[in-house]
């Protein structure tokens, strides 16, 4: 029987959200196109319903309805995110035991994260197997952890290698909040910073993020050429007081080297 209620079965369940994924797997390989009525049956929704979730997700991208028979498909947005599942599932497999590598033969703790929108989120984090060394750090970070991409190595990486549109479309979305003693506030000073990377090839954060935080990060490309990932080794002040320059002479090789690494191992060249 068709169902029209808005309540939810749980404080933490979402039912609109339940909806909205119900009426994208409607979609197969077999029924690629629908109509109203049909994704009403299959979703077990009156026509009301279905069609204010469709022209929702329609609207922001997730279905695309053709002009003359006024039937839907898939839109573009859930494509990207089922390549973005399908690379992300890649990239970790893949890096893991590169990163492992690396973390073991420096010291400390190495992460990947890729872009969502103006923020980077960790998909990645190995801790160096020499627990007792002096330059060991454990940092508030886990797989899934997000942070604002404007004033992180990674995020300033990954920010590097947009499209222009895209780029300024992202700094549109950021506030450019002072985080740490060093963080770059004025937009023109960080477009100017992200030319500087796009030219080296790497990005360097000392203390914008958090005081006395300084890391260095470096793209990961698919077999495309496009960067799809950036990876990074952190220091902190506390177990390794010295210059930003130095702590980049150490490393920046390892840390090329190991990206480098990845990248082929995803097919680039």
């Amino acid at each position: 029987m068709p169902i029209d209620d808005e309540a939810g079965s749980g404080a933490a369940f979402s039912q609109s959200l339940e909806r909205g994924l119900l009426i994208l797997s409607s979609f197969s390989e077999t029924r690629p196109v629908l109509g109203i009525a049909d994704i009403s049956r299959a979703v077990t929704l009156n026509k009301s319903t279905t069609y204010r979730y469709v022209a929702t997700l329609a609207r922001l991208g997730y279905l695309q309805q053709d002009p003359e028979t006024k039937k839907y498909s898939l839109g573009p947005k859930v494509v990207d995110l089922g390549f973005a599942a399908l690379n992300s599932l890649e990239i970790n497999r893949v890096a893991a035991p590169c990163l492992q590598s690396l973390a073991d033969e420096i010291g400390y703790t190495v992460s990947m994260a890729v872009l969502d929108g103006p923020d980077v989120v960790y998909v990645e984090r190995r801790r160096s197997g020499r627990a007792t060394s002096a330059f060991a750090i454990s940092l508030n970070l886990h797989v899934g952890s997000r942070l604002p991409a404007y004033c992180t190595s990674m995020g300033k990486v990954l920010l590097a290698h947009q499209e222009p549109a895209v780029l300024r479309a992202l700094l549109d979305r950021t506030d450019f909040a002072r985080r740490g003693p060093k963080t770059l506030t004025n937009r023109e000073q960080l477009t100017a910073a992200l030319a500087k990377i796009r030219q080296t090839g790497v990005a360097v954060n000392d203390e914008e993020l958090a005081a006395g935080l300084r890391s260095v990060a470096a793209p990961v490309r698919d077999r495309t050429g496009r960067v799809i990932a950036a990876i990074n080794i952190a220091a902190h002040l506390t177990v390794w007081a010295t210059t930003a320059d130095t702590v980049v002479a150490r490393l920046e090789r390892p840390l090329r080297h190991t990206a480098a690494e990845i990248s082929t191992r995803l097919g680039y060249r």
